[in-house]
């Protein structure tokens, strides 16, 4: 795991966030359900890319069109996959860019991203607006696990053995960035789905 503090400057996070605006015009934030019990989550979610991770009753998938619209997924901004070239260096492209909204009570249980067949690829975080409390584990659930602190602009690379940790987002410090007009924050987890 490599934590990549104040990797995007202001001026770069003022303009990502000025494209996802664009692409959350077009695929709107909505609220996925848990599987199995359908209590709706506390963050709500869009994705970009050719495919997009869906929480539904049902279980977990990959979907190419938003599970309200129908419609496919806007495209992954170019700003993006040049920071997944750069910080991952590999030269495939993800497929899925999940986007995360937390208001001041969101929160994100410990879990492990393993929806994908492209298990060995590294998963990319970048964190927008304000401060995330982040809990990092281990392999196993029991594992032991220590918080960090994520501000705006700062990246996660999970690649290697991290790649299975479980990890989870405690809670958010409201008022810790003037990025976003509404508070809260923007995640954005890029993944590769299909084997490369």
């Amino acid at each position: 795991m490599r934590l990549l503090p104040s990797l995007l400057p202001p001026d770069q996070q003022r303009r990502l966030v000025a494209e996802l605006r664009l692409i959350l015009d077009r695929a709107p934030l909505y609220s996925p359900a848990m599987p199995g019990s359908g209590k709706p989550l506390s963050v709500r979610m869009s994705n970009c890319g050719p495919l997009g991770w869906l929480s539904e009753r049902s279980g977990y998938r990959y979907s190419p069109t938003h599970p309200l619209t129908g419609e496919p997924w806007p495209a992954i901004p170019a700003m993006v996959l040049d920071l997944w070239h750069s910080i991952t260096g590999v030269a495939y492209r993800p497929e899925a860019c999940l986007i995360n909204y937390y208001g001041a009570t969101a929160r994100l249980g410990l879990h492990r991203d393993q929806d994908e067949d492209a298990g060995d690829a590294p998963i990319l975080s970048i964190s927008l607006g304000d401060t995330a409390l982040f809990r990092l584990g281990g392999p196993e659930r029991k594992s032991p696990t220590r918080s960090v602190r994520l501000s705006s602009g700062d990246m996660v690379l999970l690649d290697g053995p991290s790649r299975h940790w479980y990890h989870g987002v405690d809670r958010i410090l409201p008022g810790t960035s003037q990025l976003l007009p509404e508070g809260g924050r923007f995640n954005l987890t890029l993944r590769r789905v299909t084997r490369p």
